[in-house]
Formats: structure tokens, C-alpha cells, sequence
């Protein structure tokens, strides 16, 4: 299991155990992490699971695809440069350690 922070929209902070290879937003929505509602359940169109990258190694994640790329700018709420859809980052061990913050809203 990689470790992995959410940062609800509160300022709870989880700590979550996610499985490799899996998308991130599974295990944020599995440990019930505020916020996090994946309407879409993971194919890139809602922005349900949209979160800012707070913390990561560089490196760690690949860059947004286009499809990504588009419902962040076109459906999240705030959308910033370290906007990601959770349900497009696939967990590996580089992301041990990582933060995210809930973007709040849509």
C-alpha cells in the first residue's frame, strides 16, 4: 500500500493506504475522504474528484492527458496548474508520501 494525504476542504487531514495500480480517486472515495463524490466513476468527465497536488516528488506524476486537461478547465471548480483529477493518476510507489487538497464545489 502507498501512503497518501487528502486535505478536506475543513483542513482535515487523511492519511490514506491506496493499492498500487489502482486510480488514487478509488481509494480516496473508499476511505471516504470529503469531498472526493467521483460521479463519473473514473472516466475523466465530472471533475468530482478534482484535487490540487500540494505535495510530490517531481517526476512523480505523468501530465495531464487532453481529456483531463479539458474537464479541469471546463468543469472544476478553480481550476489551477496543479490541477488533477484523481481518477487520471494511477498509484505507484513514487506517490508514497504525497499530498493532495479537495478542490471544494464543481
Amino acid at each position: 500500500m502507498v501512503k497518501v494525504t487528502f486535505i478536506e476542504a475543513d483542513g482535515t487531514r487523511r492519511e490514506v493506504d491506496a493499492p498500487e495500480g489502482e486510480p488514487l480517486m478509488y481509494a480516496a472515495r473508499d476511505a471516504g475522504v470529503a469531498g472526493i463524490v467521483a460521479e463519473c466513476g473514473g472516466s475523466a468527465m465530472c471533475a468530482t474528484c478534482h484535487c490540487y497536488v500540494i505535495e510530490a516528488a517531481p517526476g512523480t506524476l505523468p501530465e495531464p492527458r487532453a481529456d483531463e486537461a479539458d474537464t479541469v478547465e471546463f468543469m472544476a471548480n478553480e481550476p489551477r496548474e496543479n490541477s488533477r483529477l484523481t481518477c487520471q493518476i494511477t498509484v505507484t510507489p513514487a506517490l508514497d508520501g504525497a499530498v493532495f487538497e479537495v478542490a471544494t464545489g464543481r
